[in-house]
């Protein structure tokens, strides 16, 4: 009955209609019954609801009649507030102007009645545009509306300059805050336009007149000609280079009367008259133009010219007389210059044409020196193979003969001869180790870990015999550290420092040969409680063939420290001296120690201990010079041995074929005929013999990488000229090491 999109006014009159039609109806009704009362509680009920929609919906009114009133006091606060703004302001909602203030009005006058709410926002862009006010604008203010709608996501600022009638400056701002609202600003600018206008106008002024001083005060006379080839400007030193009359430049003077004048006063000659003609064609061919000139009182000008955007062109004038002449100055100099150092180089290409034929010379004579260089290391790379063969074989038939003569008349004479070969043995090897050093590659020297204990060993068993036969007690503390060093040229450096102070130490003195540790280091050193050496010669006895004033006399050449010197700079150890005369030495070589663990050497400290056990093994001798084997044969049968001697590996297998059996050690000289080598031959005999049988190899080579080739096939390696005592002892402890290894083979295979 009631339809909710009525007012309410309406509504509650219909609802008190219906209650008064209740009302009605009950009381004609005679006889109260239960289903009259029920209707009238029904009606009473829906009184009290219609009362409380009642209430409701006059407090509704009430809240709703307040709402629109503070709407209206904010809208007027709104307008109240953009009146006072000094921007004109406008807001447009979904596409139309809802309000703007007063001064957005007043801005354009012509089309104020028209702009008001309901003002579409292109209209207003198209009224703005056809205003009679409006003048110009930036960016083109017919473009800003496709501007917002490309920018309505983004709420970026479009803006514009515009210019009105009558110098005035506004410019338009419009953004999209929403996207159904957008808000235009135009802000009064003018004053800001016309102050920067003025700045600007002063600041050209300013300009101008800096650019005037400038050009009335330029070294350099300046004139600028129009299109129509008159005098537009000029400054006094234009004048005064062309000795013009300040009159005669006022006013358009044509070009024409300029070259008229200065052809009077002889200021241009005839051959400058026909230059002009392909000047002016240059100039307009390529923009620009330079030349130098001489006019009539032989002045030196420079004239450039620049052609002008408009069609004139601008002439500068430079007096370069004291500059021509300053450079006629120098090419004359230059000219005698010249001449003089023509002459002087004539006389260095006849110089260098000497010169050249004596660095000619100088080169033969350097290929001379290097072929002789070259023929001396030949030399000592044979010697130190074919004259250490002799001398091998000398003193092992020398030592043969000392036991043979050793209860004769002759003992003593063959001991002076054992120990003139020994001195010139010792002088052999400080030669061949002095030019070694001298050749040697640095990377030819193979530092490596070498066990300072076999070496300091092998030298006591070397040197023992002689420090007795001096009655010089050798003292020797082992030592097992390792070390980084070259074994070939350390072995060489610490068996120099104790030959060399066994020499000079009398008899009755001592020699102590040790090592100390410090940090990283070990330094080896050599004691004596010889002659000592004076302070003013601990640095030249490293000299070669020097020695000590208080030397001995036949005490050697004065090699052996300049081998150990020259050793100890190509590995990089430190080699130091302290001495003092009569009251001995101390020779140390300091060196990096290695912390890792021993490899398997030589135990040269227990091959001393041999005594005088007799050789009494089947020894098998490989030695292709003649004499060395015939004095190693001698020297080993002297001994007790039974020797098997061959010249080659093919007659060494045939003595073990008649035989029937192996030998008990084989002896072989490294370098043999027809390019086989001792460590080739021990191979194919032990893999002849299926046995292996202990080996030495006895060479010259002193290389580390014999040494290493040496202890892969279990092969002991000494150098020539052997030490017969040191030989001795290694040929009994290797037959005895091989006996042991074989018996605790035979035992591991009965278990």
């Amino acid at each position: 009955m009631l339809n909710p999109d009525d007012p309410l006014e309406i509504q509650v009159s219909k609802q008190a209609k219906i209650i008064d039609a209740l009302m009605r109806r009950a009381n004609r009704q005679k006889d109260v019954g239960p289903s009259a009362f029920l209707a009238f509680q029904s009606a009473i009920e829906l009184q009290q609801q219609v009362m409380e929609q009642s209430r409701d919906l006059e407090r509704a009114t009430t809240e709703l009649e307040s709402a629109r009133y503070e709407r209206e006091q904010t809208r007027k606060s709104l307008v109240k507030a953009l009146s006072s703004m000094e921007e004109g302001f406008a807001l447009f909602t979904d596409g139309e102007l809802n309000l703007c203030n007063e001064l957005f009005q007043a801005i354009f006058p012509d089309i104020s009645e028209i702009v008001g709410p309901g003002l579409s926002l292109g209209r207003f862009f198209l009224l703005v545009q056809s205003s009679p006010e409006f003048v110009s604008s930036d960016h083109g203010i017919s473009n800003m509306l496709d501007t917002l709608e490309r920018n309505c996501h983004t709420g970026m600022v479009s803006s514009d300059v515009i210019e009105l009638r009558g110098d005035r400056w506004y410019q338009l701002s419009a953004q999209y805050t929403s996207a159904q609202n957008v808000v235009i600003l135009l802000t009064d600018i003018t004053s800001v336009v016309r102050r920067n206008r003025d700045e600007k106008e002063t600041l050209i002024d300013r300009q101008e007149d800096y650019l005037q001083a400038v050009f009335q005060n330029m070294s350099s006379g300046v004139c600028t000609f129009s299109s129509e080839s008159q005098i537009m400007m000029h400054n006094a030193r234009f004048r005064e280079i062309l000795n013009l009359p300040l009159s005669f430049l006022r006013g358009n003077v044509p070009v024409k009367t300029l070259l008229d004048l200065m052809r009077t006063r002889e200021l241009i000659k005839a051959e400058d008259e026909r230059r002009i003609g392909r000047w002016q064609h240059e100039l307009k061919s390529r923009g620009w133009l330079r030349k130098r000139v001489r006019d009539g009182s032989d002045r030196v000008l420079d004239i450039q010219v620049n052609q002008l955007p408009d069609g004139g062109f601008l002439v500068e004038l430079k007096d370069v007389t004291l500059e021509a002449r300053a450079t006629e100055t120098l090419e004359n100099r230059v000219m005698e210059r010249t001449a003089e150092l023509t002459h002087a180089n004539a006389k260095l290409v006849q110089e260098y044409d000497e010169k050249a034929r004596v660095e000619e010379a100088l080169r033969i004579a350097k290929e001379r020196a290097e072929a002789a260089v070259s023929s001396k290391t030949r030399f000592l790379a044979a010697a130190s193979h074919d004259l250490l063969q002799p001398i091998n074989a000398a003193k092992l038939m020398i030592s043969t003969l000392l036991e043979i003569t050793r209860e004769s008349e002759f003992y003593e004479m063959m001991e002076r001869l054992d120990g003139a070969f020994g001195s010139a043995e010792q002088l052999l090897h400080s030669l061949l180790d002095i030019s070694r050093l001298e050749t040697v590659d640095p990377d030819m020297v193979s530092p490596t870990d070498v066990s300072l204990a076999s070496i300091i060993a092998g030298i006591q068993g070397d040197q023992m015999l002689v420090a007795e036969n001096k009655n010089v007690k050798l003292d020797v503390v082992l030592c097992s550290v390792i070390v980084n060093s070259d074994p070939v040229y350390l072995l060489r450096s610490i068996q120099n420092l104790v030959v060399n102070a066994i020499q000079y130490t009398e008899p009755g003195g001592r020699v102590l040969v040790g090592c100390r540790r410090r940090g990283d280091k070990v330094i080896l050193q050599v004691w004596d409680t010889g002659i000592g050496i004076a302070r003013k010669d601990q640095e030249r006895v490293f000299e070669e063939f020097t020695r000590a004033e208080n030397g001995l006399l036949g005490s050697g050449m004065g090699l052996g420290l300049s081998v150990v010197d020259r050793a100890c700079r190509l590995l990089g150890h430190k080699l130091a001296l302290r001495s003092k005369p009569g009251m001995g030495s101390v020779f140390s070589i300091e060196m990096d120690r290695v912390e890792t663990e021993q490899s398997v050497v030589e135990p040269l400290d227990l091959l001393t201990n041999a005594g005088d056990l007799p050789l009494d093994f089947i020894v098998l001798v490989i030695e292709n010079d003649r004499d060395v084997l015939f004095g190693t044969t001698q020297w080993l049968e002297q001994n007790g041995a039974s020797v098997l001697p061959a010249l080659s590996p093919q007659e060494a297998m045939q003595f073990i074929t008649d035989i029937g059996m192996p030998p008990d050690i084989i002896l072989a000289d490294y370098q043999l005929d027809d390019g086989e080598t001792g460590v080739n031959a021990i191979r194919q005999i032990r893999e002849m013999t299926q046995t292996q049988i202990p080996a030495i190899l006895i060479t010259a080579d002193r290389s580390e990488a014999l040494r290493k080739e040496g202890l892969r096939y279990e092969i002991s390696v000494m150098t020539k000229p052997v030490k017969l005592p040191r030989l001795r002892s290694l040929i009994i402890w290797k037959i005895q090491h091989a006996l042991a290894t074989q018996s605790l083979d035979t035992d591991k295979s009965r278990r």
